[in-house]
């Protein structure tokens, strides 16, 4: 059947677009790089998405690092599932939200608990993967000293990824990112009187 006028002028659109893509991808000549990732911003979904890189590594047979900073011990559904399918080395290691806990001290020593961990993580070679969840928050109330953690953090083995969550990023944290996606918030549920929600928001 003989292809009409539309029909090939979207043929030669993407044909064009595939030559353009091709030619971007042979130039990139780094085959593999531990990367530093952030989420930030005031969005839902920098923890999620954050899990759902754990769960695309666990697929190819990765073994991944979980450190939550500010979370408290309460369990979530992201900790049961991922738990479930093993290769996970998850640690629970902050005190709660600082208006709850009301204590910079026990803040700060909650935080650099995590950091220890996080750090012990970051020297085990099995690991690829690391989750450093709501660091960005530690940084941000300085429970933690900065250069301390942009230090280790650069000074990292090269297969290691790692990936920080967490609203208001440090921007020197920013600048030594690999990727920074800003989650940016249009309508949240929260503000028309629904809590968080199993299944949702843990």
């Amino acid at each position: 059947m003989k292809e009409d006028d539309e029909a090939r002028r979207h043929r030669l659109k993407m044909e064009k677009r595939k030559a353009v893509q091709d030619a971007e991808v042979a130039g990139k000549t780094i085959a593999r790089k531990g990367l530093l990732m952030v989420h930030t911003g005031a969005g839902k979904g920098k923890s999620t998405a954050a899990f759902g890189l754990a769960l695309r590594a666990l697929g190819h047979g990765w073994k991944i690092g979980v450190v939550q900073f500010g979370k408290g011990q309460w369990r979530s559904g992201e900790r049961d599932m991922l738990e479930k399918l093993g290769n996970v080395s998850w640690h629970t290691l902050g005190e709660g939200f600082t208006w709850e806990t009301q204590d910079r001290a026990r803040d700060e020593a909650a935080a650099r608990r995590a950091w220890e961990k996080a750090r012990e993580l970051m020297d085990d070679p099995e690991i690829r993967l690391l989750v450093l969840d709501e660091l960005n928050i530690a940084l941000r109330y300085e429970h933690l000293p900065l250069d301390e953690v942009l230090g280790a953090l650069a000074a990292r083995r090269d297969s290691l990824n790692v990936v920080v969550t967490g609203r208001n990023a440090k921007p020197e944290l920013i600048a030594a990112a690999d990727l920074v996606t800003e989650m940016t918030l249009v309508k949240h549920h929260f503000a028309a009187g629904v809590k968080a929600q199993e299944g949702i928001e843990f």
